[in-house]
């Protein structure tokens, strides 16, 4: 069934708005959409079209969409808070951009789950479609709602609005559930059946097949959900994109009409991280590391540009510097970008990688700003978030930046991790002021007025699917009583301090560690008016804090209570392939200030996810040894899977472990 168009409508609103571009089609690269006989697909991004237009992850799911026989997919963003108002005034509902058609009239909608602020504009979203908000309430001919993103990992805030949830990679796994949704509606099942056939599809979770069962049940049950079937999965493991190696880098894009944040080439050069932060969800949910190769990488920068006409790309990943041959990729696309005034950045470096060589092969001709993100004032603390890095790490990187041409710098720090002290606090003042005095060693003494350096401060969020998902959050008005502590340490006036407000960091936190119930809280907030929560001018606190009132939710305890590590979580019955038992052995581990190191670059760590997804980390070069350091093989046995699904059992213990599988101080050659 073809599309209907509603430019005729939409285009006279275009005059009485801020930005028109936004919601202009034809952009350079765009696909025409689905052909009148295709399976139609609208992939929406939860924000303005300057935010969602610059996200990776919808750039890939359309594409493998649009790759797929019989599909089309096409593009929709949240309209700014202007345009949302007028399109309800005018009774006109959120249309595509492609071919400006109604969202309802598609046959599947997928909304991603960037962060836990997007919570609201989900709602929104739906309520400007004309979609029901929750799944019990669809019609036949509504649109199937599937969810995926970071947020996945713990879905349960927003289990009632989505029809299925895809936790994972989606590059397969996307074209997959919709050509289940596509061939069970061509034989008119209802929407039932097609809800209980996505359930099959691995690492789909339909959250309408679950009962939510009580805190007592589910402490003694070990999870928080009872399939209503006996063929509905227990629990869902992610999905992982295992030819992610061998696929091709250069993803077709699109360049908008207006500015875009991040709006560059952006060519992804690996997957996964094995540094092992205790507080990253990131760095345990993309594993394994697996890397593209330095021609494939290479091919994609410079067919890219030629396409876009960009004078930036960025080589992106979660630890970009850890490529294997990553000084190899930037030697060959510096020189395929010789004399063209291209900037090749590299957004995720790590202090440890970032030295003499490094600082020369990203500098180019124009340098913007660095950020190297210590997380931690003290080495005690970093030691407990396993952060791996030293002072001599930052010290060396901010010379070899500083000598490089660099002459702004913004140094990276959380406030309220688990066992922070004031001492702690005090340490980032410290470690900032003598990392100025380091930049201002290593320039000329007439560049020294230019140099410029920032501190600044996120609120640590627990977050599902790492060590530190038991710990729970300081209080907002322990934050700022921290903040104030470093503020006043800091004595130099030439080191800015910024943070983050503690207030929204308090909503991330209930919507990271809440259950189901909290669905009915973002609901309420809504109602009450709350949408754009991560854009600091339109947070509403006072649409949360009603609505939690209303409810009688403690939003508080949700976000600050602490658990011993054989509580069951929310999210216990959703797996990022880490082993529960690895992430409670890293929680001690952390207790003791011990460190694990990276498994790409040592042995193996234990943490289970190569054995539970049957896939290997894949690097394209073997990692140098460093002076003193020998390969040690693979220590660990691995145990097969149970029938059940269950988690990878506890790997047999190397010579110098202690018995829960983690090994000794003493053994370890690298620290």
């Amino acid at each position: 069934m073809a599309l209907s168009n509603l430019w005729p409508v939409v285009e006279p609103l275009l005059s009485r708005i801020e930005r028109p571009a936004r919601y202009l089609n034809h952009e350079w690269g765009c696909a025409p959409g689905p052909a009148e006989d295709d399976f139609s697909f609208c992939m929406i991004y939860p924000d303005t079209y300057e935010l969602g237009q610059a996200n990776q992850a919808v750039r890939i799911l359309v594409n493998a969409v649009n790759a797929t026989e019989g599909m089309g997919a096409e593009r929709a963003f949240l309209p700014a808070v202007d345009m949302a108002d007028l399109m309800r005034q005018e009774q006109v509902p959120l249309f595509s951009l492609e071919s400006c058609a109604p969202v309802r009239e598609f046959d599947a909608v997928g909304v991603t789950l960037p962060h836990e602020l997007a919570a609201t504009n989900v709602l929104e979203t739906l309520d400007l479609a004309g979609i029901p908000l929750r799944t019990e309430d669809r019609a036949e001919d509504d649109p199937l709602v599937l969810g995926g993103g970071p947020c996945a990992y713990n879905p349960e805030p927003y289990a009632p609005f989505f029809d299925a949830i895809m936790v994972g990679e989606g590059e397969e796994q996307l074209p997959e559930v919709l050509g289940v949704i596509r061939a069970l509606r061509a034989e008119g099942a209802p929407r039932a059946a097609i809800l209980r056939a996505l359930a099959q599809v691995g690492g789909v979770y339909v959250p309408s097949l679950y009962r939510w069962r009580s805190e007592e049940e589910a402490q003694a049950a070990g999870s928080w959900v009872e399939p209503l079937f006996e063929d509905v999965p227990p629990a869902v493991h992610k999905r992982v994109f295992e030819g992610f190696a061998d696929s091709d880098a250069f993803e077709p894009m699109i360049v908008p009409y207006t500015e875009v944040v991040h709006d560059r080439l952006n060519v992804e050069i690996l997957r996964g991280c094995a540094r092992g932060c205790r507080f990253c969800q990131a760095g345990m949910m993309y594993r394994p590391v697996r890397e593209r190769s330095a021609d494939n990488i290479v091919s994609a920068v410079t067919r890219g540009l030629a396409e876009t006409g960009y004078d930036e790309v960025s080589l992106t990943s979660l630890s970009s510097t850890d490529h294997s041959q990553i000084a190899e990729i930037l030697t060959r696309v510096n020189g395929a970008c010789a004399g063209q005034g291209i900037r090749i950045s590299v957004p995720s470096q790590r202090l440890d990688s970032f030295g003499v060589e490094m600082a020369e092969l990203v500098a180019g001709q124009k340098k913007g700003g660095l950020t190297f993100a210590p997380e931690a004032g003290t080495q005690r603390l970093r030691d407990v978030i396993n952060k791996n890095v030293t002072e001599d790490d930052l010290f060396s990187a901010i010379d070899a930046a500083f000598a490089a041409g660099w002459r702004r710098c913004k140094l990276y720090f959380m406030v309220g991790l688990p066992t922070e002290t004031d001492d702690d606090i005090k340490g980032i003042a410290s470690l900032a002021q003598r990392a100025y005095d380091r930049a201002k060693a290593a320039v000329p003494p007439e560049q020294r007025g230019s140099i410029r350096m920032s501190v600044s401060c996120a609120v640590f969020v627990p977050k599902a699917q790492t060590p530190f998902q038991w710990d729970g959050q300081i209080s907002p008005e322990e934050t700022l009583r921290r903040v104030g502590l470093l503020k006043r340490s800091v004595k130099y006036k030439a080191v800015d301090v910024h943070y983050h407000d503690p207030k929204t960091s308090f909503v991330e936190a209930v919507m990271s560690r809440g259950g189901r119930e909290v669905a009915d809280w973002v609901e309420e907030a809504w109602k009450r008016g709350a949408r754009f929560d991560a854009w600091t001018e339109l947070f509403n606190e006072e649409a949360w804090n009603g609505a939690a009132e209303a409810l009688g939710i403690d939003s508080a305890a949700i976000a600050q209570a602490e658990y011993p590590t054989d509580y069951v979580l929310p999210w216990t019955h959703i797996t990022a392939a880490v082993s529960p038992r690895f992430l409670a052995r890293e929680r001690r581990r952390a207790a003791e200030g011990v460190t694990t190191p990276d498994c790409t670059f040592d042995q193996c760590s234990a943490c289970g996810a190569c054995p539970t997804l049957g896939a290997d980390i894949e690097l394209q070069e073997e990692r140098p040894l460093k002076e003193g350091e020998t390969r040690a093989a693979n220590p660990y046995r691995v145990i097969e899977k149970g029938a059940e699904g269950g988690d990878v059992a506890e790997a047999t213990a190397p010579a110098g472990a202690v018995a829960d599988g983690s090994t000794a101080t003493d053994s370890q050659e690298v620290r």
